[in-house]
């Protein structure tokens, strides 16, 4: 591992640094949508667990959503205007208001396949009908962090409520424009604009005073959201939990409390996840040996990047590197 130098008084600070950006470029966040479903009561459709957030935007009409997590259900009632993202891949149901339907149809592995083309999809027994886009995030890159895993199962903007901002509701009504009148190029139209949806939702999540789950809250913290900056634009610098505390202004202890506090983990052990994050992004991308890799995330003994990526990752950054590639070359 690097040493600890002193901090040069007249370095510029990395205030700049988008770090939810940086989080979700280096997990490689992809959004596809489904399409549109026009149900009509009484209907009702079953999600198994996936390795991805899944998302519904409500055009019209109204749904019951119960999601299961962890020996739990989580419910909420959807309205017209409503935006929710399951951030665990959540089993979960969507049924009309009156949950009086009898069969549940599985959708995405049983027997009724989501909407594959621009015709919306339709079932359900004649009544009152519910319109919504449905859609889910992936992540092409096994690593995670801990600001997205701190989120709770079901993230839900109600319409008019708080964490619906105005650039909220502006990308799902575009969202749903584009699904009710679909044209040239409407699938990449409708996977950007869903990146942009995670990104609107996430913003206003962090700013929400309901939000209580560590991880996001600690973005906008003047001190600790500092301190992510500077460890997200500067992986390569040789922290170490004393100097990250000089750089913004604490004591060592009162620094690793609240940070710990506000990430969900230890300011080292954040720094140590994501450079090793940063590191397999440099890996995918090629072009870079690993000892340059391990010096751009802060290490000048390669054998002590190796040993730290094959803790982190489960395999060693060249073996990483090769299975990338044969995963590249295969799709």
């Amino acid at each position: 591992m690097i040493g600890t130098p002193e901090i040069a008084s007249d370095r510029p600070r990395v205030q700049e640094v988008d770090v939810i950006s940086e989080i979700l470029k280096a997990v490689r966040l992809s959004a596809h949508v489904f399409g549109r479903f026009e149900l009509s009561a009484p209907w009702g459709m079953r999600v198994p667990r996936e390795d991805q957030f899944s998302f519904y935007v409500v055009a019209d009409g109204a749904a019951w959503l119960g999601v299961e997590e962890e020996g739990e259900v989580w419910e909420c009632t959807l309205g017209a205007g409503d935006v929710v993202v399951l951030p665990r891949g959540s089993t979960h149901e969507l049924r009309d208001p009156s949950r009086s339907v009898v069969h549940v149809r599985e959708v995405g592995r049983g027997e009724c396949p989501r909407p594959t083309g621009p015709a919306p999809m339709r079932f359900g027994g004649g009544g009152a009908v519910t319109t919504f886009v449905g859609g889910a995030f992936r992540f092409g890159s096994p690593a995670r962090s801990v600001i997205l895993e701190s989120l709770p199962p079901v993230l839900h903007a109600r319409a008019g409520g708080e964490a619906m901002t105005p650039a909220l509701e502006a990308t799902a009504r575009l969202i749903l424009e584009e699904s009710a009148r679909p044209g040239p190029g409407s699938g990449i139209v409708s996977a950007r604009l869903a990146e942009i949806l995670l990104i609107q939702l996430l913003r206003a999540r962090a700013a929400s005073s309901l939000c209580t789950e560590s991880g996001m809250k600690a973005l906008l913290d003047p001190v600790i959201g500092e301190a992510l900056r500077l460890i997200h634009g500067r992986p390569e610098e040789p922290w170490t939990v004393e100097r990250l505390a000089r750089a913004v202004r604490q004591s060592r202890s009162a620094f690793a409390a609240r940070f710990t506090e506000l990430v969900g983990e230890p300011p080292f052990q954040y720094l140590t996840r994501w450079r090793m994050t940063r590191a397999a992004e440099l890996l995918r991308e090629g072009g870079v040996g690993v000892k340059a890799v391990a010096e751009r995330v802060g290490y000048r003994s390669p054998a002590s990047f190796m040993k730290a990526f094959t803790r982190v990752h489960g395999i060693g950054p060249g073996a990483y590197r090769r299975a990338a590639r044969a995963k590249q070359e295969a799709s």
